[in-house]
């Protein structure tokens, strides 16, 4: 008997292969130092880090889905067991590839699903191997405790789902809920609660009846879904720290996972191989078994990209998303479906019962018939069809690494156009040449890199909105005009697309056009808020301000509704605030503009743009002296001219005393006042491009000089006591 079964005081060994390998591997004991190894490397290397996960996914990622299928395809039993899912669910996964190829748009949906069904798929694991250690350890858990260990885990899962679907997604292939961040807070806060509370519950109930020693296993896996799941959401309340789902699902801890599933089910397959019930299995090799893993994961994850790049034309990027998504999904749905303790078989292979179950069936021919049988068969033909498959695909997965390392980690112009000898149906490659064309100042070749990619993926709007700025930053407007009005026909509802082709037909001088596409881009998408302020200015500058000032409504209420650090900064609210108020002026509607410009002055303030604050004050003052509200004006103008002295603006200072002064001769104060508002006017305007306004406030001078001479000599001489009175006035 094995070391693995052997009994010890009275209790069955809980250990796998042994102690050493089963906590490191099994009970994820290296999750904390690989994590931290990790996210301190990626941050530091992200590309050098990007390709030992690619290359490591040869080892592990890969190998795991092929350990599932092996469990289910490898014995007619165990195929028609479960071919509800060996058939039926294959074959629903099988057509939804096909239909992602073909409608690349809907990659994002199942990309999600993908990525927040990873970590539960994690987390069933755990449980699993959890409540297998427990049993093998001798501790048999209550219902209750079962059931409060179980909760434990749904609760740590659903903190990490939280984090996932909290807020607006910056990832474009993950489609978040977009929960508020208050909610996901305070929920994230009372799951880590029940988390600590039910697993402490079930574990002390365990370590009363056993000990402590034999249930090590357990307590460490208990840890690993700590470090895996409340950890980064603690960071992140803490920290603000963040872990991309992208990441999560396909880093370091996929590897871990993938790792820990090899680790279960290769002894699993040992176990079954050496059950002495079982009829014409052959011995279990686990070099012979390890390798029919990787090759099998080749298989799964490599020849489909390359080949739909290569024959249909998709961008092989978007191609191997795709079957990442789904073949991780189908493994889920497999997973989940052939691994229950249960299950008498499983049991008795995974916890050491006494108990034999006697197998039914074969154990090779897949239930596909005499193709299928010959392949797996013992002939020499067979053989060597099945090595040189094998060799080939293994040839394909190292022309595969290649690839990906001169994509991604080669920095040179020649190593990228090397990777896309291989393979150019890729958007992310040509991307990179693009840009790397620029850096060596071909701005043709790079044009030519951005339409492949553009090629490769029509749906996608990045490389065609690189392509655009391109175009508008070398002033290439023409061409970039006849470019988005191509690309329109095939795409009439992408409101950036009809958004960017309004801005280059304004550009070129096509009003109408310009006003009809934006029109249209907010039609297709009503939250296209820039789109309401180039209607609104558009509008405005064709002299219809009635019709402009709804857009600029919408577009201030709405950003008004968004975060404080969401918002545009306030010297880019304020000025949209001035036209608002002129449009509303226009139109006959003063209480409106006073508001506006009164909401402009505060958020000028709350800003510090003390400039933009005396043009708002200036504006509503003018208004409410059109109202006849003499004393809110008053105080408006004064407020003005004491910000305007910190301000820096000499100009607009001037400008500021030179409404100021007209204010007070139109109500009848004191004409000195006035007069000597206009000469600290004239003293501010000492610029050479400021005789316009100079001789404006001459003309005034003079008018005031001949009505009161004597008076105006004597404020002339000494105008800063009248100044001051002048700032005084009504107080």
């Amino acid at each position: 008997m094995s070391k693995s079964s052997a009994t010890v005081s009275g209790q069955t060994a809980p250990w796998i292969y042994n102690p050493w390998l089963d906590e490191t591997v099994g009970c994820g004991a290296w999750s904390v130092p690989l994590l931290l190894l990790s996210y301190a490397g990626a941050a530091s290397h992200t590309i050098s880090w990007s390709i030992a996960f690619y290359a490591l996914a040869l080892f592990f990622n890969y190998p795991h889905y092929m350990a599932t299928l092996y469990r289910t395809y490898h014995t007619r039993q165990e195929f028609e067991k479960y071919r509800i899912f060996t058939v039926h669910i294959t074959l629903l996964v099988s057509l939804t590839l096909v239909l992602l190829h073909g409608f690349p748009r809907l990659l994002p949906w199942i990309f999600t699903l993908y990525l927040t069904w990873s970590p539960w798929h994690y987390t069933g694991q755990n449980y699993g191997l959890l409540m297998m250690f427990a049993r093998r350890s001798g501790a048999q858990p209550s219902p209750a405790e079962r059931r409060a260990l179980h909760w434990a885990f749904v609760a740590s899962y659903l903190l990490l789902f939280l984090t996932f679907h909290t807020g607006r997604s910056t990832d474009p292939l993950f489609v978040s809920l977009g929960i508020p961040a208050a909610i996901s807070g305070w929920g994230q806060l009372l799951l880590g609660a029940a988390f600590l509370l039910l697993s402490g519950f079930g574990t002390l109930g365990l370590i009363r009846r056993t000990s402590l020693r034999p249930l090590l296993p357990s307590l460490t896996l208990l840890s690993t879904q700590f470090a895996w799941f409340l950890l980064p959401a603690l960071l992140s309340l803490i920290k603000g720290w963040q872990v991309p789902q992208s990441r999560y699902s396909t880093g370091v801890l996929a590897v871990m996972h993938s790792a820990q599933y090899l680790w279960i089910t290769s002894y699993y397959a040992r176990r079954e191989a050496r059950d002495k019930d079982l009829a014409d299995q052959p011995a279990w090799q686990p070099l012979r078994y390890f390798a029919l893993m990787i090759v099998g994961g080749i298989a799964l994850f490599i020849p489909g990209p390359w080949l739909a790049s290569y024959f249909f034309h998709v961008d092989f990027g978007a191609s191997v998303l795709i079957f990442t998504a789904l073949v991780n999904i189908h493994h889920f749905i497999l997973d989940g479906a052939i691994w229950k303790l249960r299950d008498s078989r499983i049991a008795s292979l995974l916890l050491n019962s006494q108990e034999r179950v006697k197998a039914s069936g074969q154990a090779a021919g897949l239930g596909l018939g005499a193709t299928a049988r010959w392949l797996v068969g013992g002939t020499r033909q067979a053989r060597a069809l099945r090595i040189g498959a094998a060799l080939l695909l293994l040839i394909w997965a190292a022309l595969d690494q290649t690839r990906y390392v001169e994509a991604v980690g080669d920095k040179t112009l020649a190593g990228l156009y090397r990777a896309a000898a291989l393979n150019p149906v890729d958007a992310s490659l040509q991307m990179r040449i693009a840009a790397k064309e620029l850096e060596f100042g071909d701005s043709d070749s790079a044009v030519a890199a951005w339409k492949r990619a553009l090629a490769a993926a029509p749906t996608n709007p990045v490389p065609r909105n690189a392509l655009l700025r391109h175009l508008t930053a070398e002033a290439r407007y023409q061409e970039a005009y006849a470019f988005t009005r191509q690309w329109i026909v095939s795409n009439p509802e992408d409101s950036d697309l009809l958004l960017n082709h309004g801005l280059l037909a304004k550009e070129l001088g096509h009003d109408d056009e310009a006003v009809a596409s934006w029109q249209r881009a907010l039609a297709a998408n009503p939250s296209q808020l820039v789109a309401h302020l180039y209607l609104a200015e558009a509008l405005e500058s064709r002299g219809q301000p009635l019709q402009a000032i709804p857009h600029y409504v919408i577009y201030l209420e709405k950003i008004a509704e968004r975060g404080a650090t969401e918002r545009p900064p306030g010297e880019t609210v304020a000025p949209i605030l001035f036209r608002l108020a002129k449009c509303q002026l226009l139109v006959g509607r003063e209480e409106q503009a006073a508001d506006s410009y009164d909401l402009a002055a505060r958020i000028a303030g709350q800003s510090g743009q003390a400039k933009l604050q005396s043009v708002a004050l200036a504006g509503e003052a003018d208004v409410r002296a059109r109202q006849g509200k003499t004393a809110e004006a008053l105080a408006l103008y004064q407020r003005t001219l004491k910000l305007d002295a910190n301000a820096g603006d000499a100009k607009g200072e001037a400008a500021d005393w030179f409404n100021y002064a007209q204010f007070l001769s139109a109500h009848k104060y004191p004409a000195r006042l006035a007069y000597a508002c206009l000469l600290k006017s004239q003293s501010l305007l000492q610029s050479p491009g400021d005789s316009a306004e100079r001789e404006a406030v001459s003309r005034a001078l003079r008018q005031f000089e001949k009505r009161m001479p004597r008076e105006a000599l004597e404020v002339r001489h000494n105008p800063e006591p009248a100044i001051h009175q002048a700032l005084a006035v009504g107080m």
